[in-house]
């Protein structure tokens, strides 16, 4: 049976304590994904990772590695998300299926000031996936466009979605909770 796993980004502190903060597995098209996929009979796993808005590598692993990860696998990370799966690809060397990354953050200025980041991209994680596709928007931030140009770097061959006024693909720069062009690629 075919399974997907959503993983979510890096919010803000102050962004994950507000008022008006919920859980980050909710928050901009992931419930809509993880429902459309349900939808298509696919198990979908959207785990929320501990202190996400200061990410330690080991914990978030942990967190990650209590879900079965195989060939029928979809995997799918927002930012931060999106890096830890590029990261544990690169370390686990085992058939996946399709891999969605959308706007991937890997820290290129040294931000969190711990490991998280601290590994070398495999070049051959492409053909361990049935597809891997970067989701990117020119008006994203640049730490965001210049994580994609060190992943493009290393993996040349990668599918990449360009999109325009989407920014850092949330609520907020999208205007909606739908991701119709994620859901083609993971179904497809």
């Amino acid at each position: 049976m075919k399974s997907a796993i959503i993983l979510h980004g890096m919010p803000s502190r102050e962004e994950y304590f507000g008022l008006n903060g919920s859980l980050q597995q909710n928050k901009h098209w992931l419930p809509w994904i993880k429902e459309e996929l349900m939808a298509e009979g696919v198990k979908v796993f959207s785990p929320e990772f501990p202190e996400p808005y200061l990410p330690v590598y080991e914990n978030w692993k942990k967190s990650f590695e209590e879900l079965e990860v195989d060939k029928d696998t979809i995997l799918i990370g927002h930012s931060c998300g999106a890096g830890f799966i590029l990261r544990w690809l690169s370390e686990n060397k085992i058939q996946v299926g399709k891999v969605a990354l959308v706007a991937p953050w890997i820290d290129p200025r040294g931000q969190l000031q711990n490991d998280f980041f601290n590994f070398k991209i495999d070049k051959d994680l492409l053909s361990r996936a049935t597809g891997v596709c970067i989701f990117i928007s020119k008006d994203d931030d640049k730490d965001i466009l210049d994580s994609f140009e060190i992943i493009k770097k290393e993996l040349p061959e990668v599918d990449v979605r360009w999109f325009e006024n989407y920014g850092h693909f949330t609520f907020g720069d999208m205007k909606t909770i739908e991701f119709p062009e994620l859901k083609n690629f993971v179904l497809e």
